[in-house]
């Protein structure tokens, strides 16, 4: 697919959080935002049902998920690319805390 003659779409970035069913996965996206009176940041997320043809992405992987038109009943994003797999955030977190050298 040509990205040039495409109009723009909305893109989020989650995490995968179930990749069971055929040619879906559920994403986990979370945002941040200002509380609008007190002023601390609130985290909120919400979950999208995303559509992966080729069964890339597994549970645990960073992705990016873009808007199209609707593919399901709950279906209405699908699968852009996997940022990162779940082995290497969980050796980047390791390293992160000194336990591999």
């Amino acid at each position: 697919m040509e990205a040039t003659n495409r109009n723009a779409r909305r893109v989020l970035q989650g995490t995968v959080t179930s990749d069971k069913m055929a040619k879906t996965i559920t994403v986990r996206v979370e945002r941040t935002y200002a509380h609008p009176k007190y002023g601390k940041f609130v985290r909120r997320h919400k979950q999208y049902a995303s559509h992966d043809e080729e069964g890339l992405a597994k549970v645990g992987d960073t992705v990016e998920i873009v808007a199209t038109r609707p593919i399901s009943k709950t279906k209405r994003w699908r699968l852009l690319r996997v940022v990162s797999t779940a082995a290497l955030a969980e050796v980047g977190a390791l390293e992160g805390e000194g336990q591999i050298q």
